[in-house]
Order: C-alpha cells, then structure tokens, then sequence
C-alpha cells in the first residue's frame, strides 16, 4: 500500500450527497445557503419597493450629477433600478455563480452614487459590506454552483 494521502472525495465535492447531508455537515454550504437567500431576497424586495416607495423614498438617494444625466425623472429613474434589482435577484436564485457578480457590481455602483453625494456615507459603508458579501457568495458559488447555465436549486 501507499503512504500517499488521498483525498475525500466529498470534500472537493465529488461525490453526491443529498441536500440535508451537506446542508448538516458542511458549514461553507451553510454559509453559500444563507448568502444566496439574502442576495435573492433583498434585491428583490428593495427592487420592489423602487415602485411603492414603502421603505424610504429611494429618490433621495440619486447623486444630482446622476439625475442630471438620466433621461427622464428620477421617479423614472428609481423604476429602472427597481427591475434591475428584481432581475439581479432572481438571478442569483437561478444562478448566483454569475447572478452574484450581478449584484456585487450593481451594489459598487449604488457606492460610487452614496459616496459622490454627501450625506449618505454610511449607507455607502453598508452598501461595501453588502458587496463584500455579494462577492463572497459568487466564490463559493465557484464550489456548490456548477457552471454553466444548468440552474441549481
């Protein structure tokens, strides 16, 4: 017999375990579910809320220098952020392997707007950490979610 070290092959996923094994027993898998309930949830809700303005009246939030450059209203403006959010969020139901670059990128660009628009730099530090998080969620997407676009429930 060898000496050589070998791998489980559970642990680089090989294997196919059911969906209450992983999720009891692989803490990273945990942490991939719990990512991408919020980063579909979220989007979302804030998305529809762009139409109903229940939350905050989100047209505050929208730098001048962006509204100068816009077509249209802001409250024109804040409904096509509010699809976009709801298509960044179901992309990341279907497939949060690219949906949570989606939304990472989408949360810089709320970023770079808070932070050109004095007052909101708070809300700029949570929007980073949101990204933070976006960004995490697509690396372990990179483990649990196959790529290609065969959608993983």
């Amino acid at each position: 017999m060898s000496s050589t070290a070998t791998l489980d092959p559970r642990e680089v996923g090989l294997t196919s375990t059911t969906f209450g094994e992983r999720l009891k027993g692989d803490p990273a898998y945990q942490a991939f579910l719990l990512l991408r309930i919020a980063f579909t949830v979220a989007p979302i809700l804030f998305g529809l809320d762009k139409f109903f303005n229940i939350m905050v009246d989100w047209e505050s939030y929208l730098a001048p220098w962006i509204n100068d450059i816009i077509p249209g209203s802001a409250s024109t403006a804040m409904h096509l952020v509010g699809v976009i959010e709801i298509i960044a969020g179901i992309a990341v139901a279907l497939k949060p392997r690219y949906g949570a670059y989606v939304v990472a990128a989408w949360l810089a660009g709320i970023v770079i707007d808070l932070l050109t628009y004095s007052g909101y730099y708070d809300i700029a530090l949570r929007d980073f950490g949101l990204m933070l998080g976006a960004l995490t969620l697509a690396r372990l997407a990179s483990k649990y979610d196959p790529p290609g676009f065969r959608i993983s429930l």
